[in-house]
């Protein structure tokens, strides 16, 4: 019933005609008592049984998320099967109303049936959620971080009491006994341990001096195992710059961690032997190395020296002059040949010359003259051929074999 002297609608409030609080949280009762009945899923968190009636937080892991539920003891102990026992962490799928409490101003739900999440429900929801993680290439190999050889701080993340944090750091520290390591206990099963594993994984990733970063628990249930499934934590682990070790369980479990994570050990042990050498292995491994590489070299050195031996114990080494003057002889044999020839050639060559000589010399003007012969020219030179082309008292040359005359051209003689 409304109040006289106060708005009807949220809308018409002013600053000066507002609501009063007990107006408004009855206004949100009215609104949320016509929501009508729906099924949630969530995680069971700060679970108290109060005479009759259970109360708890069911709570959304995946995004920190959470409201106050209420709900019969009768009606939540029959939805829990024999043998086990409910408790906090447990998945309840619930059929429940909303409700508002009008003193203390808070939403919460009445829940009228319980179901238990069972264990082929959640390896369902763990698979469609790899598919999904996998078709984002969270888990490619090509994303997988190599782990340092030798980190000089490993950054552990375990559970506040446990064996885990004993494997690791006693076996990192019997292996290489400098190790040092930032440790996070935090809560590794249960409603608190996405948020805390993930907090302190972000908190390892954010020092420099942290070379790699370890998340160990040591085995458990698949229920207890199942925050090392949850996608808040796998996401938080996939966005960790820093090298991660999953060694969450034993060799059977696979939670989605491992497949995110840049190495998964089997167990805590493991863990410790994949982050940080064996200071003994590693001692006798370069001992090894030295022998081999001393024996190499002596090897290397004794096959050089069978080498150069062999070669120096070879003629042309042993004698060097040997082939030169094997080279020399081919060389004088040569010249000797080529000198004879040439010899053959200038003799058949002069005979040539001799021959032509004396044929030029049968054919020459000259050997004419030397027969008694004469050649009569003119003043210029014209060769007299014929009487007529001289006149008389004109001066003549006369070539004879020795030497020339001058003569006077006579009256032509009669009959010639």
């Amino acid at each position: 019933m409304e109040q006289p002297g106060l708005p009807v609608f949220a809308r018409e409030t002013t600053p000066q005609r507002p609501w009063p609080v007990r107006h408004l949280n009855v206004k949100i009762a009215d609104y949320v008592a016509k929501m009508p009945e729906l099924w949630v899923e969530g995680q069971v968190l700060n679970l108290k049984r109060w005479s009759s009636i259970y109360f708890l937080t069911l709570r959304d892991t995946d995004v920190d998320a959470s409201i106050n539920v209420t709900i019969n003891a009768a009606t939540l102990d029959r939805a829990v099967p024999e043998g086990q026992r409910l408790e906090d962490g447990t998945r309840l799928v619930l059929r429940a109303r909303p409700s508002f409490h009008v003193k203390r101003g808070s939403l919460g739900l009445q829940a009228e049936e319980a179901r238990l999440v069972g264990l082929g429900e959640l390896l369902a929801q763990i698979e469609r959620l790899k598919g999904v993680l996998a078709a984002e290439g969270l888990f490619a190999p090509e994303r997988k971080k190599a782990l340092p050889f030798l980190p000089a701080v490993v950054g552990l993340v375990c559970a506040q009491q446990g064996d885990a944090e004993h494997d690791v750091v006693t076996n990192a520290r019997k292996r290489w006994p400098a190790v040092r390591f930032e440790v996070r206990r935090v809560t590794v099963q249960g409603p608190r341990a996405v948020p805390e594993v993930s907090a302190a994984i972000a908190e390892l990733d954010a020092r420099p001096e942290v070379e790699v970063i370890v998340v160990a628990r040591g085995g458990g249930s698949f229920e207890d195992l199942l925050p090392f499934s949850n996608e808040t934590l796998v996401r938080a682990a996939a966005a960790c710059s820093t090298p991660l070790v999953s060694a969450i369980g034993h060799e059977q479990d696979s939670p989605l961690l491992d497949l995110v994570a840049d190495l998964r050990a089997s167990t805590p042990t493991d863990a410790a032997k994949r982050v940080v050498p064996d200071v003994a292995e590693e001692r006798r491994a370069l001992a090894q190395a030295r022998t081999r590489i001393r024996q190499a070299v002596a090897t290397g050195l004794e096959r050089e020296r069978i080498l150069l031996a062999a070669l120096r114990s070879r003629p042309v080494l042993v004698r060097p002059v040997a082939m030169i003057e094997e080279r020399q002889l081919a060389v004088d044999a040569l010249a000797t040949t080529a000198r004879r020839a040439f010899g053959d050639l200038l003799t058949a060559q002069a005979s040539r010359l001799g021959e032509l000589r004396a044929q030029v010399r049968a054919l020459s003007p000259a050997a004419t003259l030397e027969r008694g012969y004469a050649v009569v020219q003119q003043a210029d030179g014209a060769v007299v051929r014929d009487p007529a082309q001289v006149t008389e008292g004109e001066e003549l040359r006369v070539r004879v074999a020795r030497g020339e005359l001058l003569a006077t051209a006579g009256a032509p003689v009669a009959g010639y």
